[in-house]
């Protein structure tokens, strides 16, 4: 079955998972139809064909425009304009699943809104909250979902994307006990271009200009995906001055204490069977730019695997905070797509 989808929200992640889409062909068994953004048909063209992190869009694409809709390759997507998810024509246009990307109606009561105006199901492209919200990560939990069991999901956050597949992989292999993490995280539309008011102060700060300590909850929303570290692991983010491309810096300690040699080896080992395609295995002495446009949830840089004793162990993945989750988001609605009834 094709599943019609509509997109709420066309910024960032929006536009990612769109070009994600496209860039898949016909082959999906998602059918984007719709898109609710507050941004006219050509202004949406414009910034999905030309973008500053991205680059151009592949020239063969076709896009075109008319004051209602968008064309690409021929295939139409109508365009509403409306902040109140209630008033989205998803039943008229027949809309089975809103990917709802605009950063707003993340809990359960807010996100079945969507499904009050006619969609069947919703995917959330950030964590969600409400016992009606069921949380994947594609990798880790998405062979637990079972079409009737949620209507609203949660993709959780591009860090929770990168973190959980290899907290599985070293739990699995040798028992963690623990976990700290920093997330290293370019900055994002949360933050303020320059100083400005914000319920955070330091989010408050000019984000092209400082580095900028504050919360993350990607560290415990791990064991939303994979329970068995429930209560193991915390941490913190830092936002630092660059538009793409983060880092989580990750240390643990385990029951086995393996050596550096060890955790390489059940690294790559996981990207080359269990985890292909999530994890990515990497021994480059490569930096962050090098990374944009990974396709993969989390790049395991196996040159920066430091173990204390049998005490401890410090590895540092890299993900593409935009693409590589936004991939993830066209994967969990795949998902959805083949266990529809």
């Amino acid at each position: 079955m094709t599943l019609r989808v509509a997109i709420n929200g066309f910024g960032r992640i929006g536009r990612n998972v769109l070009r994600g889409w496209i860039s898949r062909g016909a082959d999906t068994g998602l059918e984007i139809v719709g898109m609710n953004s507050t941004s006219d048909p050509k202004t949406s063209a414009h910034l999905l064909t030309y973008d500053s992190i991205l680059g151009r869009l592949d020239p063969s694409v076709d896009i075109k425009t008319t004051d209602d809709s968008m064309f690409i390759n021929g295939k139409e997507i109508k365009f509403f304009a409306d902040r109140n998810p209630l008033n989205c024509p998803w039943k008229e246009w027949g809309v089975d699943l809103v990917i709802e990307s605009t950063g707003v109606f993340n809990t359960d009561e807010k996100a079945s809104m969507h499904i009050q105006a006619g969609a069947k199901k919703v995917i959330l492209t950030a964590p969600g909250k409400g016992a009606g919200v069921g949380t994947f990560v594609v990798g880790v939990n998405d062979d637990q979902y079972r079409h009737e069991d949620w209507d609203i999901l949660s993709n959780a956050s591009c860090t929770t994307n990168c973190l959980a597949p290899i907290v599985k992989v070293l739990d699995q292999n040798f028992g963690m006990e623990w976990g700290l993490m920093t997330t290293i995280h370019s900055y994002t539309g949360d933050q303020r271009i320059l100083d400005n008011s914000h319920r955070d102060l330091r989010r408050a700060r000019a984000a092209a200009l400082n580095m900028v300590p504050t919360t993350t909850g990607a560290a415990k929303a791990v064991a939303l995906v994979y329970p068995e570290v429930k209560g193991k692991l915390t941490g913190f983010a830092m936002r630092v001055p660059t538009p793409n491309v983060s880092a989580v810096d990750l240390t643990f300690g385990t029951s086995k204490g393996p050596s550096v040699e060890d955790v390489k080896a059940v690294m790559k080992s996981a990207s080359e069977n269990g985890m292909k395609g999530i994890i990515k295995y990497s021994d480059l002495p490569l930096v962050s730019t090098d990374y944009a446009g990974t396709n993969e949830s989390t790049i395991f840089d196996a040159d920066l695997t430091y173990a204390m004793g049998d005490k401890a162990v410090k590895i540092l993945a890299w993900y593409d905070n935009e693409w590589g989750y936004s991939q993830r988001v066209v994967d969990l609605a795949e998902v959805v797509a083949k266990g529809w009834k």
